[in-house]
């Protein structure tokens, strides 16, 4: 029976972990990510004046099975209560203990959560209450995030209110920490950047486009999916509902990135389009203006404190103590657009980016805007002064070249495939030649030019088309001890080419719906150079290696140009900085 409905049936009637009162389980109060929260109640009230232990909780039960729940340990969740201790916000943990085949929490009991608010006033809250509630998720967020977790799941379901019928009842909580992760590590360090394209983790609807991305989690994605939460319930809804399939998530978080803070927050106080637009541009390790955030909504909030739908005190206390310089600094930054530039302007383009890395003079050539009948003649022309095909890229229909004297190969041939991506016969035939494929482009009509050469490092090859980007078949292909080594895409379709022997260390995707400016910067100081990039009209995708031989420059640099950036290619060579790569797609949203 699947541990989902061994919960569902066999949770304990009465509970007693670790020296705790014994509760007799009631009714279910609600299910979490990986376990389910019931009403428990004591069943024999204390007859002791200082026994101070609560007469109703909430227990919640995870089996033993769950995924929540660590290798033959408990839950994962249990390590983040352990680390975080009191936080301001969160539910007090009486108890914790294992119970037959549930590990058991047992817990403040709270009230309904912002979804059954939302659903009970209509599907639509006020400014006032929603100004509430991201005064106090604020002041929240900055507590737990000065533990060193992010929570790693916020949304209105994971916001509730106190008990019912007692001074908290107006109270905002902050429950589920089974996603929570560090942000900060042991010596108190900023955990390391990283990207793994398919570790998804948290809610569609509310997930910041980093965490669809695969990127590590930092405080920056906690306060994105804040914003998310705070224009749903004043909204009703956000403009990525509705979307169904396999490709769900691909589809949210392209839509995401096409909508800008101003669409989100059209006809609505500006406080939450300043914070959706601050929350936006975070850096991966930034420190955020939680004050500032809080000094934004507090004009929504009311005069009155009893008057107020929520109790917000002690974050008005906050906001007014550090936030006005904070606010100032925040406001300075909405005005001065070369302060910080922006992303997500709604605004989509496609670019062409090339990539040049340091190399000692060598004799290179480029041919940009090349038909179909044009490419024979320059190609000829290159071979026969004695230049060989590095790159190659389309744009529409038409092919860009790069030819040089540094590539080391002995021999070339390609082939134009027309309305084919790839041509699978004609490159297994090149395999069997010795041939190895070192570069290819990709039209919109579907067309192909495949580049094969001798003289490569390459002992063995494997392609894949596809869809969507391949990162599985890539990290399958990783463990075999290939690396990517070429790439293209024609319309929405991506190939990918992986070889034996390319001689590198490691190797990272940095994938994106913008060009991953952050990304790459941070792969460049970990030692990563780009060896392998394409885009598609939505996606950019970048690889970056760790050569096995240590390069005597590691200067790499990247331009971004609406053109092919023939005005700025001599002004490279006269540095000695010569195209590596070159592709056009989507870089800006």
């Amino acid at each position: 029976m699947p541990a989902e409905e061994k919960e569902e049936l066999q949770h304990p009637t009465k509970v007693q972990v670790s020296n705790s009162p014994v509760y007799t389980t009631g009714r279910r109060l609600g299910k979490g990510g990986f376990g389910q929260v019931f009403l428990g109640t004591r069943s024999q009230k204390s007859r002791s004046a200082k026994d101070q232990k609560p007469v109703e909780v909430a227990l919640k039960f995870e089996h033993n099975t769950s995924k929540g729940c660590t290798p033959n340990g408990p839950p994962y969740e249990w390590t983040v209560y352990n680390g975080i201790g009191e936080v301001y916000g969160v539910p007090k943990v009486h108890y914790k203990g294992q119970q037959g085949e549930f590990y058991v929490v047992i817990m403040d009991l709270l009230g309904p959560s912002l979804w059954d608010i939302w659903n009970k006033e209509g599907q639509q809250l006020t400014a006032q209450y929603v100004a509430c509630v991201a005064v106090e998720a604020l002041t929240i967020l900055e507590a737990l995030h000065a533990k060193g977790y992010v929570h790693g799941d916020v949304k209105p379901e994971n916001f509730l209110l106190g008990q019912p019928g007692t001074p908290r009842s107006n109270k905002l909580y902050l429950v589920d920490f089974g996603l929570a992760q560090k942000w900060r590590d042991t010596r108190m360090q900023h955990v390391k950047y990283d990207q793994r394209p398919d570790d998804f983790r948290g809610t569609i609807r509310y997930a910041s486009v980093h965490a669809h991305l695969g990127r590590t989690p930092s405080r920056r994605d906690d306060l994105e999916s804040l914003a998310y939460t705070l224009l749903f319930l004043l909204n009703g809804r956000l403009p990525w509902q509705g979307f169904q399939g396999d490709n769900k998530g691909y589809l949210v978080a392209k839509k995401k990135m096409a909508t800008s803070a101003e669409t989100l927050c059209r006809y609505k106080p500006d406080a939450f389009k300043t914070f959706t637009e601050a929350v936006m541009n975070l850096k991966f390790e930034e420190e955020p203006m939680y004050a500032a955030y809080i000094a934004l909504f507090e004009p929504l909030l009311g005069a009155s404190a009893p008057a107020r739908p929520l109790q917000v005190e002690n974050a008005v206390k906050v906001g007014q103590k550090r936030g006005r310089s904070q606010l100032e600094e925040l406001n300075a930054e909405v005005l001065d657009g070369t302060k910080r530039k922006k992303i997500r302007l709604g605004f989509p383009a496609s670019q062409w980016v090339t990539v040049y890395n340091k190399h000692a003079p060598m004799k290179q050539r480029y041919h940009y805007n090349v038909s179909n009948h044009r490419l024979d003649v320059h190609v000829t022309k290159g071979f026969d002064d004695g230049l060989f095909i590095s790159s190659v890229c389309a744009c529409g229909d038409l092919w860009a070249i790069i030819m040089d004297a540094g590539t080391g190969f002995t021999q070339q041939t390609y082939r134009v495939a027309q309305r084919s991506f790839l041509p699978k016969d004609w490159i297994m035939e090149q395999w069997d030649k010795g041939f190895y494929i070192t570069a290819i482009a990709g039209s919109t009509n579907m067309s192909s030019l495949v580049v094969m050469s001798k003289g490569t490092r390459f002992t063995q090859q494997s392609y894949k088309v596809s869809d969507s980007f391949p990162f599985e078949w890539i990290k399958k292909k990783w463990r075999e001890a290939f690396h990517v080594t070429a790439m293209a895409t024609s319309g929405t379709q991506w190939a990918v080419v992986m070889s034996r022997g390319a001689g590198y260390l490691d190797q990272v995707v940095e994938l994106d719906f913008q060009y991953p400016s952050e990304g790459i910067h941070k792969r460049w100081d970990g030692g990563y150079r780009i060896t392998a990039m394409a885009a598609t009209p939505d996606q950019g995708a970048f690889v970056l290696s760790i050569p096995r031989r240590a390069m005597s420059d590691e200067t790499q640099e990247t331009l971004r140009t609406s053109t092919f950036p023939s005005e700025h290619v001599k002004e490279k060579w006269a540095k000695d900085l010569y195209i590596a790569g070159i592709a056009y797609g989507r870089t800006v949203t």
